[in-house]
């Protein structure tokens, strides 16, 4: 028996989630929803100022959400009140301008409704606000609600500012340009580097923060003002007190970091991936050991369910490579993986005159310790796969590596729980993880904790996944993160078609 759902609107449903109804007309009842998403609302903007009323709506006359700006510390236009909601998973953020010689009383966490009637949408400087409204026409519901932040890198934010304009984002890893001085403040315009692009972060002169002094680096949560320009970095980043600047912690240099990895060579896989790694300074492993494990988490790869001993789990789950020999200068690339040392699978170029630290034919040799035998070391489909580094060759379920790459698309399988006790595969800092979640300030040490949910895709068949990026060896941070490039490899492809992704700066 069909089942007839009828969709109504109630205030109770405005305090909880401000979510629009599925529908804009009751069919059961003929009624109108008269509460629209802020989502809904500005993809009514076609181009052009809009005054807002029922009509354009269909029906709607109010929104609503959960207040995200903060008067309070003066990082924020006067007279401007913002709010963002989330509507069947997308998240919007709406600009309220109240005029300059309003006093907004919200406070972020407040959740209020906006009756539009009277108002207008219009475009400022590349950013969507409403305009037109007094403070008797917003309502405050219930306070201490939850503000969700998205931590968007650069390079998303400038592909699509509308669609993070007025909401609070996340920016981590950012690096000032230029390098700011011992005693410059965060008052003004800075510009900010996350790795992946440029931004800008503003900070008001009235500001309550204006004279702290600045960081070389920081993590910084703050609302996203869209602006009209040439580059993205005229969008920009206001954060609303100084504990939305978190500075960063210096890094150590990793000696190895991860370059390029070919997970599905032409014809079989057995014995014919392999790893690519530069080194960032001169390295004799005899002396130095290291260690490279590869993790498949296929389903039905044994041990099923969550790794316990994370990246020395064994079995078919994780595969070890001992480097304990040889010797790599800095800015050298070098491989680890399977014996037979071809550039694409059977047939191809022999690239055994590269650099090779370790081999191992994993179709027919257990890992340097533990790892089954295995015809597909590197996952080329399913679950996500992925390469951890290691500063030594004693790994178990507590040891940090120093780089670490995941890739995958589809599906995350078991490879962390948050128990307790916390179980997965252990990260590091790098472009795309934080041990501290740059946005709660909480630990998270695993791959898929907090925000380190990022990984590449599977690279293409037959394509060599090379990692593009800049790593700056003084820092040990990474200038341009990683990107992923498909090099075609070809049957008589040369080693110099799969290197030179990455470089190293100082």
């Amino acid at each position: 028996m069909k089942k007839i759902v009828i969709y109504i609107c109630t205030a109770t449903f405005l305090l909880t989630l401000f979510n629009s109804c599925k529908k804009d007309v009751n069919n059961s009842l003929g009624t109108v929803n008269p509460f629209a998403a802020i989502f809904v609302v500005k993809n009514a903007y076609k181009g052009s100022d809009l005054q807002l009323d029922a009509d354009k709506l269909a029906g709607a006359i109010s929104t609503g959400g959960i207040v995200i700006s903060d008067a309070t510390n003066g990082n924020i236009p006067k007279g401007t009140l913002v709010i963002q909601n989330t509507d069947r998973g997308i998240t919007r953020g709406l600009i309220i301008e109240l005029g300059n010689s309003t006093t907004v009383p919200f406070i972020p966490g407040d959740s209020v409704v906006v009756k539009l009637t009277g108002s207008s949408l219009v475009k400022d400087a590349g950013s969507l606000r409403l305009r037109g409204l007094g403070i008797s026409a917003i309502t405050k519901i219930s306070a201490g609600k939850v503000q969700k932040t998205q931590t968007v890198p650069s390079n998303i934010i400038n592909a699509n500012p509308l669609n993070y304009d007025g909401t609070l984002v996340t920016v981590t890893n950012g690096t000032f340009e230029p390098k700011p001085t011992t005693t410059e403040t965060f008052s003004g315009n800075k510009i900010l580097n996350d790795g992946f692009g440029k931004l800008t972060l503003h900070t008001e002169a009235t500001a309550t923060f204006a004279n702290q002094v600045m960081a070389e680096g920081v993590n910084v949560v703050g609302i996203l003002f869209a602006s009209t320009g040439a580059t993205g970095v005229n969008h920009q980043i206001w954060p609303r007190s100084s504990t939305d600047i978190v500075p960063l912690k210096s890094l150590e240099t990793s000696s190895v970091i991860i370059t390029g990895y070919l997970v599905d060579p032409n014809g079989t896989d057995a014995n014919h991936e392999y790893i690519q790694f530069l080194a960032t300074e001169n390295i004799d492993f005899a002396v130095t050991p290291f260690a490279v494990v590869t993790t498949n988490n296929a389903g039905s790869n044994i041990p099923i369910g969550f790794p316990v001993d994370g990246w020395a789990t064994g079995n078919q789950r994780t595969y070890k490579f001992n480097l304990t020999a040889g010797k790599v200068n800095k800015g050298e690339y070098f491989y680890v993986g399977g014996a037979n040392k071809l550039i694409n699978g059977a047939g191809s170029t022999d690239i055994s005159n590269a650099k090779w630290i370790r081999n191992i034919a994993y179709n027919t040799e257990v890992g340097d310790d533990f790892g089954a035998i295995s015809t597909n070391l590197l996952a080329n489909s399913g679950n996500p796969g992925g390469i951890a580094v290691f500063k030594t060759t004693n790994i178990t379920a507590s040891t940090v590596p120093v780089d670490v790459v995941f890739w995958g698309t589809s599906g995350n399988g078991s490879v962390f729980t948050a128990g307790p006790p916390a179980i997965g595969y252990r990260i590091t800092n790098t472009d795309y993880y934080d041990t501290l979640n740059p946005t709660t300030q909480v630990e998270q040490p695993m791959f898929n904790q907090g925000s380190n949910t990022g990984r590449f895709p599977f690279p293409a068949a037959i394509s060599f996944a090379k990692l593009g990026g800049i790593y700056n060896t003084t820092k040990g941070r990474w200038t341009v993160g990683r990107t992923l490039t498909n090099v075609t490899v070809t049957a008589t492809a040369t080693i110099s078609e799969i290197e030179g992704g990455t470089s190293l700066e100082q």
